[in-house]
């Protein structure tokens, strides 16, 4: 009796399995901090089980091929271990409930046979055409790196002659609009001023959008020529008071802008939105430490996290061998894993990899030059008018230190027209919020504060009368 009941079992079990047909297209929706990408896997049946395809549409991948797809009721599994994801769910009815896997995160995704369409995310400040003011595509040539930048200019008026700002965007590639998280802050920063009476100037970052170049090879010094690059473009320009153009830097781009100012006669003021005033290392450290008291960790966890990324940060910003920088991180990271069995390593990768990745992005040439520049040697050198602003919530760029050190610098270098502002309640974006923490840039509808709006605009009125 009991053979027979095995027996049973197994042959119910083929039947349901040969019931449940999961071929075709299997359709979900990823969001990952505000971003929402839909995922498509494709299934067929083999003789020896099944195989599939992945589509990424807002990613332009079709067809990548998964490396495993498994179906044992209710459970399936799809694998891509070129790009270290795994989907793990159970089938449920018509859908299937499951996790995505990649990068030693998690994040829940189900799957259906319906086409599912991403959810329209509400972003009430970002403008929409047709727009009360000329908007023109542009591009203009970096000659000396050799890099074609695509941006757009809008003009309060297609005739006359403007004031101009060029806006110059923060870390990491990014297109003209500075999109993050569902928001657009360059194009409602773009509109206001412009419906202001002050042109604007924005562009997609060098190697990204349809701007050509290398990004991942740039440095903050680089980026700084095409600032210079967009400044000789719009001296070419009948429409532009060549006597009042002016550079909007956020973050990364708060940093540049000083470069730039600091040798250059044609630039006639700028704005500095959450720029940075203390060396890269030592703002890095105290960005890391505050977010991650922000997520809760431990003040032990925090203490040993910060100890090491100190000596890390000490030994990039002390070197100049790449050799030897490479094999010393090496070492020190295989000793602190060896140390701390705590450390997580991402899903699917090595100990070797995990640590050859890590040491990759420590020693790219940005982060090398963010982590030894001293922003205070070229405030110290920009003699036209300044305006630093920082959120009061402000865990990545902290507005005391920051502001602070700004202030200092500009000072020191003899500047007398210089003007800090500390805007209460608003975080790294200059989103009114509750905590500061980057987890409510997603979902805070706002994309940049119509109270520091007004204050920036207005200043910048009162340069270019």
């Amino acid at each position: 009796m009991q053979s027979f009941l095995i027996l049973l079992i197994t042959i119910f079990t083929s039947f349901l399995a040969t019931a449940q047909d999961i071929t075709g297209k299997w359709n979900g929706v990823l969001k990952v901090q505000g971003t929402q990408l839909r995922v498509i896997f494709n299934v067929t049946k083999t003789d020896n089980g099944f195989s599939s395809t992945m589509d990424s549409p807002d990613q332009g991948v079709k067809d990548m091929p998964v490396t495993n797809t498994s179906f044992g009721i209710p459970k399936i599994k799809f694998e891509i271990t070129s790009l270290k994801l795994e989907y793990s769910g159970e089938l449920k009815d018509k859908e299937i409930i499951g996790v995505l896997k990649q990068g030693g995160q998690e994040f829940p995704m189900n799957l259906s046979r319906k086409t599912i369409e991403k959810e329209i995310v509400q972003r009430p400040q970002e403008p929409t055409k047709p727009y009360p003011y000329y908007s023109e595509d542009v591009t203009f040539q970096n000659t000396k790196a050799n890099v074609s930048l695509a941006g757009t200019l809008t003009l309060p008026k297609k005739e006359g002659v403007f004031p101009v700002v060029i806006l110059i965007t923060g870390s990491g590639p990014q297109n003209r609009n500075e999109k993050i998280l569902g928001h657009k802050p360059f194009l409602v920063i773009s509109d206001y001023l412009t419906k202001k009476g002050i042109a604007v100037l924005r562009y997609d970052d060098r190697g990204f959008g349809k701007s050509t170049g290398n990004f991942t090879t740039a440095t903050s010094a680089d980026f700084a020529t095409d600032v210079e690059s967009a400044i000789a473009y719009l001296k070419t320009r009948k429409e532009v008071n060549k006597n009042k153009i002016g550079l909007v830097g956020h973050s990364e781009g708060g940093l540049i802008a000083p470069i730039v100012a600091s040798k250059s006669n044609d630039v006639s003021f700028i704005v500095l939105l959450a720029g940075t005033g203390i060396q890269g290392d030592k703002l890095l450290l105290l960005q890391q430490e505050l977010i991650a008291r922000d997520t809760g960790e431990s003040e032990e966890d925090i203490k040993k996290s910060i100890q090491t990324n100190a000596k890390i940060f000490e030994m990039v910003v002390k070197s100049n061998d790449d050799l030897k920088l490479k094999s010393d991180l090496t070492i020190l990271m295989n000793e602190t894993l060896k140390n701390d069995p705590s450390t997580k390593i991402p899903n699917g990768m090595t100990k070797n990899e995990f640590v050859s990745m890590q040491i990759n992005q420590i020693t790219s040439p940005w982060i090398q030059y963010f982590f030894k520049f001293n922003p205070a040697t070229v405030l110290e050198k920009v003699t036209c008018p300044v305006l630093a602003v920082n959120g009061e919530k402000d865990l990545q760029v902290p507005p005391k230190e920051n502001l602070t050190a700004i202030k200092t610098a500009l000072e020191k270098g003899g500047n007398k027209n210089v003007s800090i502002i500390e805007f209460p309640n608003m975080n790294h974006l200059f989103q009114e919020c509750k905590t500061g923490s980057p987890s409510e840039y997603a979902t805070t509808e706002q994309t940049f504060s119509p109270i520091a709006l007004a204050e920036i605009s207005n200043w910048i009125l009162k340069q270019v009368k």
